[in-house]
């Protein structure tokens, strides 16, 4: 009994569902003035206008960014455009740790070039080339990173006290930047250090005004 009692409801259901109608209702008429994707690519939009209820009006705020904001502390106009400590901290301190690491990296590869193997083999040669590099080219890469990351310090700290930026200043931190990379080597190191970086600050300086 109950198999033709659930043939008959579905039967039912079934002429129910023939029986429905579905209206189409017209085409919805456009709105006027209706944002498209060119407007808002072509920023012919008013942005105002998203938000209606929000009463923007001509309130809206935007975020202006000082990108093209360049040092203004004097004497620090250069070849190299500056807009400050973070520049020179980030740009300098990259730009040394890749040379350093290029310039270890070539001499790892002449050093595992040029080393004696017990046997001549060109897997083992590979190998030694490999490990040179990555001994010398961190090395290099490394201190001249953190060489410039003291000097930019000491630099910028120099020229904040003094209000001015130029040769002297590059120079003395040079030379504070040498004595405290080689400070535990003993005094001989550290005043070898000091001079050659204070040198080498000092020609930088020079060529960057002069260009």
């Amino acid at each position: 009994m109950a198999a033709p009692d659930s043939q008959d409801s579905q039967r039912t259901i079934q002429d129910d569902l023939r029986s429905v109608k579905f209206n189409q209702e017209s085409a919805a008429v456009p709105i006027d003035g209706a944002v498209t994707a060119n407007d808002l690519l072509l920023a012919a939009y008013d942005p105002t206008r998203l938000h209606p209820l929000a009463q923007l009006g001509d309130q809206l705020d935007y975020l202006v960014l000082d990108d093209a904001k360049k040092n203004e502390l004097p004497g620090a106009g250069t070849a190299i455009p500056s807009r400050g400590f973070s520049d020179d901290l980030c740009y300098g301190t990259g730009t040394m740790y890749l040379s350093g690491l290029a310039l270890g990296g070539l001499w790892g590869v002449s050093e595992g070039a040029r080393r004696p193997l017990a046997v001549s083999n060109m897997r083992l040669r590979i190998n030694s080339i490999l490990n040179s590099v990555t001994r010398r080219g961190t090395f290099i890469g490394n201190s001249a990173g953190v060489l410039a990351l003291v000097y930019n310090g000491i630099n910028s700290s120099i020229d904040a006290f003094r209000g001015k930026h130029d040769t002297a200043g590059s120079m003395a931190a040079g030379a504070l930047t040498g004595a405290l990379y080689k400070s535990t080597a003993g005094a001989k190191p550290a005043l070898v250090a000091a001079t050659l970086i204070s040198g080498l600050a000092g020609i930088w300086s020079y060529v960057k005004k002069s260009v």
